[in-house]
């Protein structure tokens, strides 16, 4: 048997280089539309809770005080709760839109391929339907 020198066999034993991990592209939730459709959808289904929370404990003032029921709706004519109308409403129309774009992509097959089109869709319709209300809220808060 040949004997082999140190050099050698120091050669053949190369240390291999590891490599970090490579990032996957295109899946839902790494920054693009898919985490930002995620977190509206949890923001916008938080909010919609506490206004109904709110809704259901101010409605219940009727039976323990109508006196406290009608300064309460009184405070609800305010341009300021106006205003906060029209985020309840932008948020329920989100929420929604959001919520059609989720079953879709759940289930059909194609959902997820394409669910970065229909957030677009989404937030197109999410507009026009605000464009709809908006003015016409305004008017209504505003005296027009």
């Amino acid at each position: 048997m040949p004997q082999e020198s140190a050099g050698t066999l120091a050669e053949k034993r190369a240390v291999p280089t590891i490599k970090p991990p490579r990032r996957p592209a295109g899946t839902l939730y790494r920054g693009r539309e898919g985490m930002w459709s995620w977190v509206l959808h949890r923001i916008t289904g938080v909010a919609i809770y506490f206004f109904l929370l709110v809704h259901i404990l101010d409605t219940s003032l009727v039976r323990v005080s109508p006196e406290a029921y009608n300064a309460v709706i009184n405070t609800y004519k305010t341009p300021i709760m106006g205003l906060g109308e029209i985020a309840l409403v932008a948020a329920i129309g989100l929420h929604a839109l959001n919520g059609l774009r989720i079953i879709l992509i759940d289930f059909w097959g194609w959902g997820t391929k394409h669910q970065k089109l229909m957030f677009y869709i989404v937030i197109v319709l999410w507009a026009v339907l605000l464009i709809g209300f908006i003015p016409r809220q305004l008017m209504h808060v505003f005296g027009g």
